[in-house]
């Protein structure tokens, strides 16, 4: 459905993230005409690009003669950043340039590939700006946002827009031709390759999403309005797992299967001993609705479930193999180490790798 942007797609102790603190109402700047000091309001892009731009950084990886750019959200002071899984997962030598134009070298610390995320860590890096994380699950249809990246190279680029729609199935695919699924935020602010791993941000200037994934058309690789970010709810759980263990969890169902004749998720088989065993779902069953949201194919309910964190106990309603006799089933999700992609256990054409730049499904653009 939508390609990754910024690289390729390819999963140490300290400070934990706040997921929201105090914030100034007004941020001075100055007329570049006049010289006089100008208010950037809270509740404005000004005030919002402002704020998150001293928490924005570009990052550049070279590996030989490939390279990928993209854009990270600084977490601590002491320069843990957060960023996507295919602008730094491929490896290769790391370079971030801080928003008063400073560089510095970093490392990797663990990489999420199921959610497209990752957290590096600068080397000697303090006193720096933390972004502040807003509440994903409190954004609506319509309400206005920012987006902050590089995308081409462009560094500290501002684009604003709405969010579009909420809990969309994202379907990327990375340069491995593996695909990446979630439960993302659609948003019309343009982003474009450069802008993976940027914070996408409210009018108060809270991280609520990090850009991700763009679906373009026809030989179109660039922006079409047709964004989509991970939501910060989902991405501080894992980037606080990945910060205190180098490693994320994801929850577990324990089913694969297919799109079902009715639009719904099919059960081809189920995992002995998983989530799914245990609730009493069996093969052949099919999957209509993840607390009480309808699922509209196999994909959509891999992104349902992955909206979760491990534990939570979820309601599916489960239907036969005709789509009769509904239930109501309550799961208690499982846990599992993040090391590779979600996937829908599909064998069918549903994620043919597809040309980066004539694919009508997006792209998987590597850096300026």
């Amino acid at each position: 459905m939508a390609g990754a942007i910024g690289g390729g797609i390819g999963l140490g102790g300290g400070m934990l993230l706040a997921e929201s603190g105090s914030s100034s109402s007004v941020l001075s700047q100055h007329d570049p005409v006049t010289g006089t000091q100008v208010n950037a309001e809270t509740g404005t892009v000004q005030f919002a690009a402002s704020k998150t731009s001293a928490s924005t950084v570009d990052i550049a990886v070279r590996s030989g003669r490939s390279g990928a750019e993209g854009t990270g959200v600084i977490l601590t002071p002491d320069g843990y950043v957060l960023t996507n899984n295919h602008v730094v997962g491929g490896g290769g030598q790391i370079a971030v340039t801080l928003p008063d134009g400073t560089v510095k070298s970093a490392q990797v610390v663990g990489t999420s590939p199921s959610y497209d995320l990752a957290v590096i860590k600068l080397d000697g890096a303090s006193g720096l700006t933390p972004a502040e994380l807003g509440k994903s699950s409190s954004l609506t249809v319509g309400q206005q946002v920012v987006a902050i990246g590089s995308p081409l190279g462009l560094e500290g680029t501002v684009t604003s827009g709405i969010v579009s729609a909420m809990n969309r199935t994202v379907e990327a695919k990375g340069d491995d031709g593996q695909p990446v699924i979630y439960n993302g935020i659609q948003t019309d602010a343009s982003i474009n390759s450069g802008n993976s791993g940027g914070p996408l941000v409210n009018l108060d200037g809270q991280v609520i999403g990090i850009n991700s994934a763009i679906l373009s058309s026809g030989q179109n690789s660039g922006n079409i309005g047709l964004g989509f970010a991970i939501p910060i709810d989902t991405a501080s759980r894992v980037a606080n797992e990945l910060i205190k263990s180098g490693v994320a969890t994801k929850p577990q169902l324990g089913v694969t299967g297919t799109d079902s004749d009715t639009g719904a998720a099919s059960v081809s088989s189920v995992v002995p001993g998983s989530a799914a065993e245990q609730a009493g779902i069996k093969a052949g069953e099919t999957v209509t609705k993840v607390n009480g949201r309808n699922v509209s194919s196999f994909a959509d309910l891999v992104a349902q479930i992955s909206a979760n964190a491990p534990g939570a106990k979820i309601t599916l309603t489960v239907t036969d193999g005709q789509g009769n006799n509904p239930r109501d089933v309550e799961v208690t999700l499982g846990s599992q180490q993040d090391k590779s992609p979600q996937t829908t256990g599909q064998t069918d054409s549903g994620y043919e790798q597809q040309d980066p730049y004539g694919s009508p499904y997006g792209s998987v653009p590597g850096g300026r």
